[in-house]
């Protein structure tokens, strides 16, 4: 699906992302794995949305359940300083 940009009013054509989790056919998100979790968060820690990345509502919703989790049981820090 393409959408039109109207940014500086040309006509470049912009692609709508595909959620990560939905591509692979991904069910649940699970919080023990860093690595990923990780990749939906920025260096302060703080959760990117789900227009930076993409996400769905459903698996957004799930990734952000799944990044608290892993902030208490202390597999990613809550604050990076």
């Amino acid at each position: 699906m393409k959408i039109y940009n109207n940014n500086n009013n040309d006509n470049a054509k912009v692609e709508k992302k595909i959620c990560h989790f939905c591509d692979i056919k991904m069910d649940k998100i699970d919080f023990k794995d860093v690595y990923l979790i990780k990749r939906f968060t920025n260096s302060q820690g703080k959760i990117y949305p789900p227009k930076r990345h993409g996400t769905c509502a459903k698996h957004q919703r799930s990734l952000a359940a799944a990044i608290k989790k892993a902030r208490v049981m202390a597999l990613v820090p809550f604050v990076v300083k």
